[in-house]
């Protein structure tokens, strides 16, 4: 019985103690595959936190990030009012530039169970690391990698401090724009960071109708032999501008070898991003030759406005010596970037634990060990707090030393700006802002986020620039290039017409009016203009018109000269320049003599015109009866009398004839303005009858366009004119009604034949064909109706403003 009892109260016992384990450490802990460490599942705040840096440390940035990474924890370790005692451990690892040796690293720091991950500063190995930090839930805070596409849904975990090249790219393209210059050459290192920059400014310059003419991309270990190959090519092509987008360390072989060729000298534009001024910065004193290479170049540096936070962390900034020598040099802007982005850490950190995250890790069942690997991919576990964490960053609102650190929906940084500096003398001077609120701008970003955002054409401002060549005038943007073609310029091969354009013998191959306005225009430029004339059309009918504008549209000719009229469709494939002779449809008609006619004499007005002019004689002589006769005899006696006075009095003013006194004053009065009214009456019946009795009288049965469409006659037009576009889509006339006639001899036959046997009632055409038409006819035909639309002949191009010449050419237009 008592082995019963003690077997009992041992089974009591070990359900108690089972039931308080259980209590303690809940089932999946101990039931689960061991992903989770006992040790990481501790309520209390830890000592210490892990965090880790990845960049290349012997670089422009890595060497300025390293000491202000370093100088930031120190500063938050030292602050009793965030993470209440907590201390933050920096772990730095060297990525060396490499993507395979940032991968190796970023794996083994993820060892030491970090939280948040800072850096690294190339785009390249962001994007292989930002795929471990998805997998393990890490934050990755990067102060340098810039390139768009890392802003990407396909990244959650990479969050950039600071501002990515989706917005230097646009601020390029402002100034492409602000100096009127359309192409653009691109000179790039080709990996992500260059590749996803110039893809944006390929977008940001279309948008400002520009374009980069040529990609010249180099590889970042290219030597100085194949980087003068490359300029040689570029400095042959028409462009003259050059955006420099490469890395800070190697970017100056660009401009050397560049000033070797002689491509720093007057006429070239060099713009450079925020590289050149970060290299310039970093060095406490650039040397002469540096200096004297980079004159006259435009750059962008990140903008961070001047705040006590940012003249204490400078002041401190020369005694730092984190593996590095005191002094000013190193320094920066990616420097204010990394500072910060520690302290963006420590503030979400400390937010996280305040609201209970739990810093604990898991090992994840997707990552082990093959057979044989040395790589230790079980030891890597995932951060449990990642996302919250994460939400948490992006939520952040604080004043650091480059400004305000906020994310906006898209987890950019808000307010992203920029300074636009010129390299002039030893240095560099501040020409103007661009931001993203109100873009180019004179005034300080800060200043213009209190106005509405204005953007307009007439607010953007940079003040003065000194250009490459010691200039102050703002280069031409462009040359023609001395690999370059002719220009292609078509010529319509007409049939009729020739006066206008046409074949020719003489080496030109074309002569005509447009060509003689085209020339005189080419002469006035103060260079030569490389042409080839080449007709369009088999001379056996006109060209279709429309046809020629598309083939100029898809590049086969590179202009087109002659008589081409400028319309609505045709402007929304290619350029015009300014009108050079005004046209519009006319009506052409056969006119009659009229015959004469004894009651020609009426015609001068018309039958209404003369029932009012005599009611207003009776009305008149009615008028000074009432106002006379009480006191004129003359316009007293029997009312038979004063009848025949009234009307006799009447009828005899129109003459000026009437005998009768007046006597009244307002009888005169008004006498007076009734014979000022005669007298115009008469001067006009003279001016008219005269006109109809000297002037030959031509009628036609055809009163204008109005008349046609109502009709349903044929309509002859000339071919290949835009004028068989408008009768039909505009006015809805019959293809089956209009007529295509070759030249002017098919004018004169198809209306002498007339609508009845197998001619035309009219013909509509453009005003000058139509003058230079009518002035051979004898006065057989003649202009019907007022001219129904108004249009001009000019030169076209696709991607030239002024007859064919490059887009922004200051002349001829």
């Amino acid at each position: 019985m008592e082995e019963v009892l003690l077997i009992s109260r041992f089974i009591t016992r070990s359900l108690i103690l089972l039931s308080l384990w259980f209590l303690c450490f809940p089932p999946g802990v101990v039931c689960d595959t061991g992903n989770v460490s006992a040790s990481s599942n501790s309520s209390s705040k830890p000592k210490v936190i892990n965090i880790g840096a990845l960049f290349t440390l012997n670089s422009v940035l890595g060497e300025a990030a390293n000491r202000a990474i370093q100088a930031a924890v120190d500063d938050v370790n030292s602050d009793p009012t965030i993470l209440n005692g907590v201390q933050l451990k920096l772990l730095i690892s060297d990525t060396n530039c490499s993507g395979f040796i940032g991968t190796m690293e970023a794996l083994q720091l993820m060892e030491s169970d970090v939280v948040v991950a800072i850096g690294p500063q190339s785009s390249g190995i962001a994007h292989v690391i930002s795929h471990v930090v998805n997998e393990l839930h890490v934050p990755l805070l990067s102060f340098g990698a810039t390139d768009p596409t890392l802003s990407s849904m396909q990244y959650p975990y990479f969050l950039r401090t600071t501002p990515s090249d989706h917005f230097q790219m646009y601020a390029i393209a402002d100034i492409v724009d602000y100096y009127g210059w359309r192409e653009v050459i691109a000179i790039f290192v080709d990996d992500d960071y260059g590749r996803s920059g110039i893809s944006v400014l390929g977008d940001a310059l279309a948008k400002k109708r520009a374009k980069i003419s040529y990609k010249a991309a180099f590889s970042p270990g290219d030597t100085e032999s194949k980087i003068n190959d490359l300029l040689v090519e570029v400095n042959l092509m028409e462009s003259r501008v050059y955006v420099v987008h490469v890395n800070p360390d190697t970017g100056l072989n660009i401009f050397s070898v560049a000033n070797a060729l002689n491509m720093m000298g007057s006429g070239y534009v060099w713009i450079a991003t925020d590289w050149l001024p970060s290299y310039l910065d970093s060095k406490d004193a650039v040397d002469s030759n540096t200096m004297n290479i980079l004159q006259g170049v435009i750059a962008l540096r990140h903008y961070t406005p001047d705040t006590d936070l940012k003249k204490s962390f400078m002041s401190k900034w020369n005694n730092l010596k984190y593996k590095g020598s005191a002094g000013h040099a190193g320094f920066n802007s990616y420097a204010l970037y990394a500072y910060d982005s520690v302290w963006l850490a420590a503030h979400a950190l400390d937010v996280f634990l305040n609201e209970g995250g739990n810093l604990s890790f898991s090992y994840d069942p997707k990552l082990h060990d093959t057979n044989g690997s040395m790589l230790h991919l079980a030891s890597l576990r995932v951060f449990n707090g990642g996302e919250q964490l994460l939400q948490t960053l992006l939520r952040m609102n604080f004043t650091g030393v480059s400004g305000q650190i906020q994310f906006d929906p898209d987890k950019h940084l808000v307010h992203p700006a920029y300074d636009v500096l010129n390299i002039v003398g030893t240095g560099t001077r501040r020409i103007g802002y661009w931001s993203n609120y109100s873009h180019l701008s004179v005034v300080p970003p800060e200043t213009l986020y209190t106005k509405p955002p204005n953007i307009s054409t007439g607010s953007q401002h940079l003040y003065s620039v000194i250009w490459p060549g010691d200039t102050t005038s703002t280069p031409r943007g462009w040359v023609f290039p001395n690999n370059g073609q002719p220009l292609r310029i078509a010529v319509p091969n007409r049939v009729g017409y020739k006066e206008f354009a046409s074949k020719d013998k003489s080496p030109q191959g074309v002569r005509g009016y447009c060509i003689d306005v085209f020339e005189a225009a080419i002469s006035l430029l103060p260079y030569a203009v490389p042409r080839t004339y080449m007709l369009y059309g088999d001379g056996k009918r006109n060209p279709s018109y429309n046809e020629l504008v598309s083939r100029v549209a898809q590049n086969v000719y590179d202009a087109a000269v002659g008589d081409i009229t400028i319309v609505t469709n045709r402007t929304k494939i290619v350029d015009f320049t300014q009108p050079y002779m005004e046209s519009g449809l006319v009506v052409v008609a056969l006119v009659k003599e009229a015959k004469s006619n004894p009651w020609a004499f009426l015609k001068p007005f018309t039958a209404e015109m003369w029932f009012v002019t005599a009611l207003f004689f009776l009305f008149v002589g009615a008028v000074v009866w009432i106002l006379e006769h009480r006191i004129n005899s003359e316009f007293r006696g029997p009312p038979r009398r004063q009848l025949i006075t009234v009307c006799w009095f009447s009828f005899s003013t129109m003459f000026f004839s009437h005998r009768e006194n007046t006597v009244s004053s307002l009888g005169r009065m008004v006498l007076i303005i009734w014979l000022f009214v005669v007298l115009i009456i008469n001067s006009s019946y003279t001016a008219s009858l005269t006109s109809i009795l000297t002037v030959q009288q031509l009628t036609s049965g055809i009163q204008g366009i109005d008349s046609l469409i109502s009709s349903t006659e044929p309509i002859g037009i000339q071919d290949g004119s835009f004028a068989f576009n408008y009768l039909v889509d505009e006015l809805n006339i019959a293809q089956s009604r209009i007529v295509k006639l070759k030249n002017p001899e098919a004018y004169l036959r198809a209306l002498k034949l007339g609508p009845k046997k197998g001619g035309v009632a009219a013909i509509v055409d453009e005003l000058p064909y139509v003058e230079l038409f009518l002035s051979n006819t004898n006065c057989l035909y003649r202009i019907v109706g007022p001219e129904f639309t108004k249009s001009g002949w000019g030169f076209l191009s696709l991607s030239f403003m002024v007859s064919g010449f490059p887009k922004g050419l200051p002349s001829c237009s």
